[in-house]
């Protein structure tokens, strides 16, 4: 009866054994769809042109505030990619994240305001990847070229000094930035735990310009319009935990 038992309970660890080897193999193969979510870090490697009074009351101006200039802050969100798998090894991504906020804050003679305004970028991706290895490796890695529009909502001044000092008492101030088509340039891979679950890591740069616009107003009427050039070039570092269908 002992013998029974024994070669019973050996052959259902076998069978258990059997089943978790058959589960770690890479469900990454053609046909196969993947869900991601994790965190996404956004650090923009950004600089600004000088702040530039194009007009004052319609008379073109284009005064320049010399030494002014402006940068990103980095911010934290989720992140969410899918990717369907063409090929074992081709795959097509798209990539996005919750709504972020981001804050622009002054260089040069303008650092004295700290922060002077934000905005919620909305830069959704889709990307061409090509994985490296064989579909049944644990480890792939992978490199990945796309294209990204980026657009900003909510776009506002928040700094009443800067207004004040640009626009005298009683001024107000709206701000617009303009959207733009991207390039977008990956290298990332994925580690598979079992046959559909699977932990990465991502690293993307996508090279974004864009042009803000400071439509001001005094308190007598008179409008006041400025502009400067932004370029954002965010590296957006990804870590993420993955299932595949």
């Amino acid at each position: 009866m002992n013998y029974r038992r024994r070669v019973r309970s050996g052959g259902l660890a076998v069978c258990i054994f059997c089943a978790a080897l058959a589960d770690t193999a890479h469900a990454q193969t053609a046909g196969s769809f993947t869900v991601a979510t994790g965190w996404l870090h956004v650090a923009p490697q950004s600089s600004a042109t000088p702040l530039t009074v194009e007009s004052v009351g319609g008379v073109t101006v284009n005064q320049q505030l010399a030494g002014s200039g402006a940068h990103a802050t980095s911010t934290d969100t989720v992140g969410i990619t899918t990717e369907y798998y063409v090929t074992d090894h081709i795959g097509v991504a798209t990539l996005i994240g919750l709504p972020l906020t981001v804050n622009l804050v002054g260089d040069g003679t303008l650092a004295k305001y700290g922060t002077l305004g934000s905005t919620r970028p909305m830069p959704p991706a889709l990307v061409l990847r090509y994985h490296l290895l064989a579909a049944q490796s644990k480890f792939r890695p992978f490199l990945g070229l796309g294209v990204n529009y980026t657009w900003f909502t909510q776009v506002r001044t928040t700094n009443s000094t800067f207004v004040t000092d640009s626009l005298g008492p009683g001024g107000s101030a709206h701000a617009s930035l303009s959207s733009s088509w991207n390039p977008v340039f990956q290298i990332g891979a994925n580690y598979a735990i079992t046959n559909h679950w699977s932990v990465g890591a991502s690293v993307d740069y996508v090279p974004v310009k864009t042009h803000l616009t400071l439509d001001g107003t005094t308190a007598n009427g008179t409008p006041i319009v400025s502009r400067a050039t932004i370029r954002l070039n965010p590296v957006n570092v990804f870590l993420n935990i993955a299932y595949t269908f």
